[in-house]
């Protein structure tokens, strides 16, 4: 039996981090952001859909569609954003659970969907347990700071453009504090997946 964990966090938490660890330990890991940039490449069944939606003013020269131009459109707009939600969604979803199937017909011991809006989509039901990258407010401005090379009231924005972390805690099985260095966080991942019955220490 294959154990499936909903991984998640909030903007600059340090799930990218958790992700590579268990990476290297050579757990399968499916990403939603991945997924949904695969699902809207020339050719997808999403793409077309999209072009029909948007008109052929979103494609690029190569064919491609343009991804910022279409962001400008559904940023403006809260129905297209919801179209665009309607066409991409179910194919992410189709994508990621064709992937945790793979992953079981192989009989992997643990397969982990990194899902930045897994409580927010509620999409829960695909896994069997789910752990969340916790960082404080004031790490997770900072981080997001130096890494986006943001002001202060950008970095503010898209944080609370999420739901904040604090409220995630009471949804998660499991929580990792990113506080800290990246030792204990390692420590208390391999604690955690301890705890879940998988070892990999």
């Amino acid at each position: 039996m294959s154990l499936v964990i909903g991984l998640t966090g909030g903007i600059a938490s340090g799930k990218s981090t958790v992700s590579n660890f268990l990476k290297e330990m050579d757990i399968t890991v499916v990403d939603a952001d991945l997924e949904a940039r695969l699902a809207v490449m020339k050719g997808e069944s999403a793409y077309f859909k999209i072009i029909a939606e948007f008109g052929e003013d979103i494609i690029l020269a190569n064919g491609e569609i343009d991804r910022q131009k279409l962001g400008s459109i559904i940023f403006h707009q809260v129905e297209k954003r919801q179209r665009l939600n309607d066409i991409v969604h179910p194919e992410v979803r189709q994508r990621m659970s064709d992937q945790v199937e793979k992953a079981k017909r192989k009989n992997e011991e643990v397969i982990v969907l990194d899902i930045p809006l897994l409580f927010e989509s509620k999409l829960t039901y695909m896994v069997d347990k789910t752990v969340l990258v916790f960082v404080d407010n004031e790490t997770q401005l900072k981080r997001l700071i130096a890494r986006n090379n943001l002001s202060v009231e950008d970095a503010e924005a898209r944080i609370h453009s999420q739901m904040p972390l604090s409220d995630k805690i009471r949804l998660a099985d499991a929580v990792i504090n990113n506080n800290g260095s990246i030792a204990d966080t390692k420590k208390q991942l391999l604690e955690i997946l301890a705890q879940f019955g998988i070892d990999k220490k």
